[in-house]
């Protein structure tokens, strides 16, 4: 409820975005598949916030923003995790991080779409 509360709400997330992800794609050993979930990440938030300020309001709509995404990631580098313990190399994180390009690639245009079309129904 302060005036720099919006600001001390996403930052850190934004910032726990690109560290998460950035690091399970090091931990895949496909580092650039995890630049690319976490810009994706971000745009996210981006085009949420754009939704926001251009009066269309707030769209956590999608097929996977950021609580799905988090939940994939925590899911993944557990089970990799146990992979490991049975002693299979399964590329667990590699297959998670395609999901989440994908999911969240879905989600940018899903909100996308349902802003722009909410801004001209207000003509």
């Amino acid at each position: 409820g302060t005036p720099d509360g919006p600001f001390w709400n996403e930052a850190p997330d934004r910032l726990s975005d690109i560290f998460i992800l950035i690091g399970l794609g090091y931990g895949a050993g496909q580092p650039e598949l995890g630049l690319l979930a976490a810009a994706l990440a971000v745009l996210t938030a981006y085009i949420r916030e754009l939704g926001r300020a251009n009066g269309a309001g707030n769209d956590f709509a999608g097929p996977l923003a950021k609580p799905q995404r988090m939940a994939l990631a925590t899911g993944a580098a557990l089970l990799q995790a146990a992979v490991y313990i049975i002693g299979q190399d399964w590329p667990v994180l590699v297959w998670a991080l395609w999901v989440m390009v994908l999911g969240t690639g879905l989600t940018v245009l899903h909100r996308a779409w349902r802003q722009v079309r909410q801004l001209k129904q207000r003509r």
